[in-house]
């Protein structure tokens, strides 16, 4: 079947000759030597088994077929010149996918960054991400239903794939107004357990941290127990107590003095921020090129 398609680059051949009234500049326009251009188009009237056109000392000019071929001609090339338009493009390609989660803090200050390298480098992908805290991201990920998580628990899970991608550092904080707000001498461990703070939910990494800094006192209720960042920052600025976050999370609200840090006994223990994976050990694909970019950027 293929040997019977049209020869598209005579076709172009012609059509350029028949709009620039010569053989001679038909076959300039298009690249092609004369001598060439005389034998395309005279294999074209063989195989149409008619001639297309009359040659004169001013130039050439198409017959009554020439003309129905050049119109035929053109409704193919540039339905040949959207199709090339159409796989340049990449829309030919399959776009890749992958499934991704990311721990709250790392979903809002750095994920956002490593998808926009990712998409830069491969601008055909299409990324799910769900968002939720630690705990949640590895059992999805243990559950299949995320090929690649991003979390920040030091308890990681066996049977899971991990690399440290980033480090953090747990931050306490207070609102300018707070008692604590003006202290220069380092809270004690014991002192910070006694006091009730804003917290994110069990599950956290963040709240996991301050619970296995704190191990050996008992903790005061939580004046507040909150799901995101944005939330204990809010309660935190608002009066509600001191709040334990991650850097990451408060340094905009440090910079402009929203929030103020409050030294601690503990204040430069980092935070393990990983990548984890099941199956293989080796990754490849998307969620390779995305935890190296992750690594990348620290």
């Amino acid at each position: 079947m293929s040997n019977s398609w049209p020869d598209l680059d005579v076709l172009e051949l012609f059509v350029a000759v028949v709009d620039s009234g010569s053989l001679g500049a038909g076959a300039r326009k298009v690249g092609m030597a004369q001598p060439n251009a005389s034998r395309a188009v005279a294999l074209l009237e063989s195989r149409l088994k008619t001639s297309l056109l009359h040659r004169t000392p001013r130039g050439s000019a198409p017959t009554e077929v020439g003309v129905q071929l050049a119109e035929q001609a053109r409704i193919l090339l540039d339905a040949a010149q959207r199709f090339n338009d159409w796989e340049q493009s990449g829309a030919g390609r399959q776009m890749e996918e992958l499934r991704v989660g990311a721990s709250m803090t790392i979903a809002e200050t750095l994920l956002p960054a490593w998808l926009s390298r990712l998409r830069t480098l491969i601008p055909r992908v299409r990324v799910d991400v769900r968002v939720g805290n630690s705990e949640e991201i590895l059992q999805q990920v243990q559950q299949g239903a995320l090929q690649l998580g991003f979390v920040e628990t030091p308890h990681l899970p066996q049977q899971l794939n991990t690399l440290l991608v980033q480090q953090d550092a747990l931050r306490i904080v207070a609102g300018p107004h707070h008692p604590w707000a003006e202290r220069s001498t380092p809270v004690s461990l014991a002192e910070l357990a006694a006091t009730p703070l804003v917290l994110r939910e069990s599950g956290s990494g963040t709240r996991e941290a301050l619970t296995e800094l704190l191990a050996d006192w008992p903790l005061a209720e939580p004046a507040q127990v909150l799901s995101s960042n944005s939330a204990v920052r809010v309660a935190a600025a608002s009066g509600a107590g001191p709040a334990a976050l991650s850097e990451l999370a408060v340094h905009a609200q440090l910079a402009t003095g929203e929030l103020l840090s409050v030294p601690f006994q503990g204040q430069g223990v980092a935070r393990p921020l990983s990548a984890v994976w099941g199956g293989p050990r080796r990754l490849n694909g998307l969620a390779a090129q995305l935890v190296d970019i992750a690594r990348a950027q620290s």
